[in-house]
């Protein structure tokens, strides 16, 4: 395993475990993060507040429309946000699927998807590149502020194509770099996380 793999993990493990000295910064409660990225009220208040842990970077249901009975898979599900969001979009008749590579996220999804009997979430438990989703599973691939911590992008879009129905959607919500960055910055392994 690579070391900035096993740092941005251990680093999303101790966030869904609530300690005190992580890679979060802001000092703005996690609606005002949420807002501040293109999440409406509307929006944030369909979904457990215990799921909006403030980590995302944009809104990816911007960037696609999720319909009733979809099927929409979500890369790094963290604690659910957009998965339980997108519960909300496909009905009972569709399905939200979150993969995440951290134990503890994962614990903490499926604590909060049985709290507020929300039946049509599931959280597995993987690497965005290597998902544990079959072929031409999902109507909808979303990813919000996850493809950039990857360090074999390439295979993550690879996966996304091999899960995605003909026709299917992609949201993606990230970070990009557009000029060279210091070697300081890249050598610091907090900025390859959050």
């Amino acid at each position: 395993m690579n070391n900035k793999t096993d740092f941005i993990r251990e680093s999303y493990s101790d966030i869904a475990l609530g300690k005190q000295d992580t890679i979060l910064s802001s000092s703005e409660s996690s609606t005002t993060v949420s807002e501040s990225v293109g999440y409406s009220e509307e929006e944030i208040a369909l979904v457990p507040a215990k799921a909006n842990l403030g980590l995302g970077c944009g809104n990816p249901f911007r960037i696609v429309d999720v319909k009733p009975n979809d099927i929409v898979v979500d890369l790094g599900s963290g604690a659910g946000f957009d998965c339980f969001l997108a519960a909300t979009k496909v009905g009972r008749r569709g399905r939200a699927i979150g993969v995440d590579m951290t134990p503890e996220m994962l614990s903490l999804s499926r604590q909060i998807a049985k709290e507020n009997k929300i039946r049509n979430v599931e959280f597995r438990l993987g690497e965005i590149e290597n998902l544990p989703v079959a072929d031409n599973t999902a109507d909808v691939v979303l990813s919000n502020c996850v493809i950039n911590l990857s360090l074999n992008k390439p295979r993550v879009y690879r996966e996304i194509l091999r899960i995605l129905k003909p026709g299917g959607c992609i949201g993606i919500s990230d970070i990009v770099i557009m000029k060279e960055l210091p070697e300081e910055i890249k050598q610091d392994d907090k900025m390859h996380a959050c």
